[in-house]
């Protein structure tokens, strides 16, 4: 009898997953809604943006035309740990010194997907008026601390 062994989705696919969601939630699109857009199911999504599923090549092309963003879009901001020196995926490569505690905290990919951030963004972007926009970031930026 054979054993089973755990399958967990690799780091890669759950980053790439994590960008779907990151931009349909940007959008203010529904799972549901992308689903239709790809002649899939709203749990099919669901499953690329856990990385539960793995993306295909022609997918990925189809999901940056809807989501209006590069291919490279869904690789950005990986972190070092996953990429090797010549830009290659590395799930086994040693974190470098003193990155992961940078990454803790605001700035990390936790910040990014919280819904709490997108829908700011989101509201952000929705105000017109350039002037405008510029004094709501400047009064967002008065009431945190200072940088010293």
């Amino acid at each position: 009898m054979a054993e089973q062994v755990e399958s967990r989705p690799s780091p890669v696919d759950v980053h790439v997953g994590a960008r779907i969601r990151l931009r349909r939630t940007l959008m203010g699109m529904s799972q549901e809604r992308l689903g239709d857009a790809l002649g899939l199911t709203f749990q099919q999504v669901q499953k690329y943006e856990r990385g539960v599923n793995r993306v295909g090549a022609s997918r990925l092309f189809d999901l940056s035309r809807i989501l209006d963003v590069p291919i490279s879009f869904f690789y950005d901001n990986m972190p070092d740990s996953m990429v090797g020196p010549s830009g290659v995926a590395q799930q086994n490569r040693p974190a470098i010194q003193g990155f992961a505690e940078q990454q803790e905290g605001f700035g990390s990919d936790e910040t990014f997907t919280k819904r709490e951030t997108l829908e700011l963004v989101r509201a952000y972007y929705r105000i017109t008026d350039p002037n405008v926009r510029k004094r709501m970031l400047d009064l967002i930026k008065s009431m945190g601390p200072t940088d010293d």
